[in-house]
């Protein structure tokens, strides 16, 4: 189970793209402000990083910056979620190493779409499956 870790000041937007995450089977972690988001990666070890930049403690794209810097982290794909619509801010965000950057409002199903494409090419982490005596290879 892939798990999505989500920066998200709004409480409603939160719930919303949590909800709709843990109704897709992805495992979920999560924080309202940035302050020691670093320290939460670090430990849940997420798949994948939505992000918002305008956090009111925290700098998004500050933040983006310092998961490329941490060599535990910099594999991670970052996906910006914000309300920063110019080109000017998109160009910044991809230049500083996101993924993708979506702009507020946004579909769910979109997101969910753009999540998806991110995990895609990539081998699942488990390839031998067990139950009592039978093994199957998923490579094989």
């Amino acid at each position: 189970m892939r798990k999505i870790a989500l920066i998200e000041d709004d409480a409603d937007l939160f719930a919303l793209v949590k909800y709709n995450l843990e109704k897709e089977g992805f495992a979920f972690v999560g924080s309202q402000t940035g302050r020691g988001v670093i320290d939460l990666f670090r430990r849940e070890k997420p798949d994948l990083i939505l992000l918002d930049i305008m956090l009111p403690d925290s700098d998004g794209l500050e933040i983006c910056k310092s998961i490329r810097q941490h060599s535990e982290l910099a594999h991670i794909p970052v996906i910006f979620l914000t309300a920063r619509a110019s080109e000017t801010d998109r160009i910044v965000g991809l230049e500083l190493g996101a993924n993708d950057y979506i702009v507020k409002p946004f579909f769910v199903r979109e997101l969910i779409a753009r999540i998806k494409i991110q995990f895609r090419g990539q081998v699942s982490a488990t390839r031998v499956l067990k139950a009592a005596n039978l093994e199957l290879d998923r490579s094989s």
